[in-house]
């Protein structure tokens, strides 16, 4: 199969005079490299599109693909990670990963937890807040916790998004309201446990890769993973691997993640984010339907390492389901 690829790099951007932070979902140029020695020593052959402006010019040319191996962030809107899916749709070309309904479902933090409520997979109580007018109105009892509602990589998690008085709540609101230009998420505070849990597959067969649990260390902005915390980690944090088997409360937060992870919808492999509640229940935050694949910082690349699972395999597996799917096997 000719396999193309869509990605947004953080290396353009940063040229392009982004931010770190603003650039912080995009992939770094050795995942790339990364995907295309996989995807070549499966016999297939890789070739680059790049972002979804690239991909319609690429369209326009002529060119097709067998299937794309879609990492596409995109960079502006709360659809932007629906955009490539859609527009390879529109040429009913199959790709990895979910679809631009489930994208942009998942990439709402507040539509993602009410579909997974309404599926029966336990969250934290929540509302949304789209102009200072509203705060007010919220009568969900302290401690909260607040972030935006369509950002990734623990962009805008800072230590004020854990609002421990009333008199907290606005400037945290106003401050998030302001920078990032969508609504706000305030949700009850999860105080316990934090695992991350790694998802491959699709509908029932969808199945538990690892869970890593984040350990807070000495230096750290504790109690909450925070864009420090994740993208400075190596003196804030702790990945521990824990297992289901050896762990009730492990088994508990893995039946969490792919319950939601199915009534979502989501496909091929990605992460799901679950906290404990002050009684010490599992809870759902968040779902990564198109996690961070790099080989050796991602949080999936991480688990599966953990797991005894080779890289290569969970690409050839992605790869592998995306093409059974389209009939491609």
């Amino acid at each position: 199969m000719r396999i193309g690829l869509t990605y947004d790099l953080k290396s353009d951007y940063l040229a392009q005079g982004m931010s770190a932070e603003e650039a912080a979902e995009f992939d770094r140029d050795d995942t790339i490299v990364a995907l295309e020695e996989v995807i070549r020593g499966k016999g297939h052959v890789p070739a680059r599109i790049g972002t979804a402006k690239q991909l319609i010019e690429a369209l326009g040319r002529g060119e097709r693909w067998d299937l794309v191996f879609n990492i596409a962030e995109g960079v502006r809107g709360l659809s932007r990670e629906s955009q490539v899916p859609a527009i390879l749709d529109v040429y009913q070309i199959p790709y990895t990963f979910s679809d631009p309904l489930v994208l942009g479902v998942c990439l709402h933090k507040g539509l993602t937890k009410t579909v997974v409520r309404a599926a029966g997979v336990p969250t934290a109580d929540f509302v949304l807040i789209s102009e200072p007018k509203e705060i007010d109105a919220i009568t969900l009892p302290l401690p909260l916790f607040v972030k935006p509602v369509a950002e990734g990589t623990s962009k805008g998690v800072t230590p004020t998004s854990w609002v421990k008085t009333k008199a907290e709540l606005r400037p945290a609101i106003e401050g998030l309201l302001a920078k990032y230009q969508q609504p706000v998420l305030v949700e009850t505070y999860l105080p316990g446990r934090e695992l991350t849990i790694g998802v491959a597959g699709t509908g029932p067969s969808a199945e538990i890769l690892g869970a890593t649990e984040l350990v807070y260390l000495q230096n750290a902005e504790h109690g909450l993973y925070s864009y420090e915390n994740k993208h400075t980690w190596e003196d804030k944090v702790s990945y521990r691997f824990v297992r289901g088997s050896d762990d009730p409360e492990v088994k508990e937060a893995e039946g969490v993640a792919l319950a939601a992870w199915r009534a979502l919808g989501c496909r091929d492999a990605g992460r799901v984010d679950v906290r404990f509640d002050a009684q010490g229940r599992a809870n759902f935050i968040e779902v990564n339907p198109l996690a961070g694949i790099n080989p050796t910082i991602s949080d999936l690349a991480i688990i599966i390492k953990e797991a005894g699972i080779p890289y290569e395999v969970l690409i050839g597996r992605i790869i592998d389901d995306a093409a059974r799917r389209a009939g491609l096997l």
